[in-house]
């Protein structure tokens, strides 16, 4: 008990230095517009790739249809917001767009989470092409293809730190409990896990539904940042993006995740001013990192201040918490 307290004051202690650290920066004037517009990009998608991970990474399932659950909340974040132009009025829309994307990823889940591999990653993505089809058509509620503009700006990078924060912390609790245990069951070896009476589809299911809560919290995120936000936007390359992300960083690591964001974030920084070579030289750092490091920057490594302390005091049970 004394060492599981240990190890959440650290982490405690983590977050409230990285604050600071960002805090510092911004009061010093260290940090501009541009700065800024990437260090919000980042924690953007450190949210999007964390839920995503969640379903890929430790659940087992290739699903390529984060990019329409991001829809669903950037444009219930935009409607709420811009119908009530206030800060309660945007956590609506958050909400809203979390019970939503909820519902929906239930409801496509039952059935498409039965499938495996390149069936499953097919299905998820007609999912997500549904969704921005439906938004496209839905002319007198989302202004059609030619999307919103003038969302009401909330958002800034307290906000989406304390999100990340949020978001962080219910993703590696639910890794670390009992559900979270019978997910990493079925990734192993969903025969294995079934034969022993886990529920498979349930257990699935419940990592998709929260995988699509944190990609819609993102959303609308992005729009109120942003401030404008059209269907194109959440087309199939979104999907790869964020799938690049968790790639990158390590399938099954969220200390990966936020390594690889991170790193792609500033890498894009850097390569702003090489005009239409920047995506060709982005995609040659990938395949270099993939050649090299085919398991991504960390694999399946987790930072664990557990298993450090396990290292100096002897032998644990469990290395994989903290």
């Amino acid at each position: 008990m004394k060492e599981r307290l240990k190890v959440n004051l650290i982490w405690l202690a983590l977050m409230i230095a990285g604050y600071l650290a960002i805090y510092v920066s911004y009061s010093s004037g260290l940090v501009n517009l541009f700065i800024d517009n990437i260090i919000i990009t980042i924690g953007i998608n450190i949210i999007l790739a964390t839920g995503l991970n969640l379903v890929i990474g430790f659940s087992g399932q290739f699903s390529l249809g984060h990019a329409g659950f991001m829809a669903i909340g950037a444009y219930c974040g935009a409607l709420f917001s811009m119908n009530n132009p206030t800060m309660a009025g945007f956590f609506m829309g958050i909400v809203a767009g979390i019970i939503l994307s909820a519902v929906v990823a239930l409801i496509v889940g039952i059935p498409t989470l039965r499938l495996k591999g390149d069936y499953l990653a097919i299905a998820t993505l007609g999912v997500a092409e549904i969704i921005r089809i439906a938004i496209v058509n839905m002319d007198e509620i989302t202004n059609g293809p030619s999307g919103l503009f003038g969302i009401p700006q909330f958002v800034n990078w307290p906000l989406v730190y304390g999100f990340v924060v949020v978001t962080t912390l219910v993703t590696v609790n639910y890794i670390h409990s009992g559900p979270g245990r019978a997910t990493l069951a079925i990734r192993e070896d969903e025969i294995a896990a079934e034969s022993m009476g886990v529920n498979t589809t349930k257990y699935k299911v419940i990592a998709f539904v929260i995988g699509a809560a944190t990609a819609s919290i993102a959303g609308a995120l992005s729009a109120s940042y942003i401030g404008s936000i059209a269907p194109k936007n959440f087309a199939f390359a979104k999907s790869i993006d964020i799938l690049i992300i968790v790639v990158f960083g390590g399938i099954g690591s969220v200390t990966g995740t936020f390594v690889a964001a991170i790193v792609l974030g500033i890498l894009n920084m850097y390569l702003q001013d090489f005009g239409s070579l920047r995506m060709i030289i982005y995609s040659l750092a990938l395949i270099i990192i993939m050649i090299f490091k085919p398991g991504g920057l960390l694999g399946t490594w987790e930072l664990s201040f557990k298993k450090i302390f396990a290292k100096k005091g002897g032998p644990s049970n469990d290395v994989t918490k903290g």
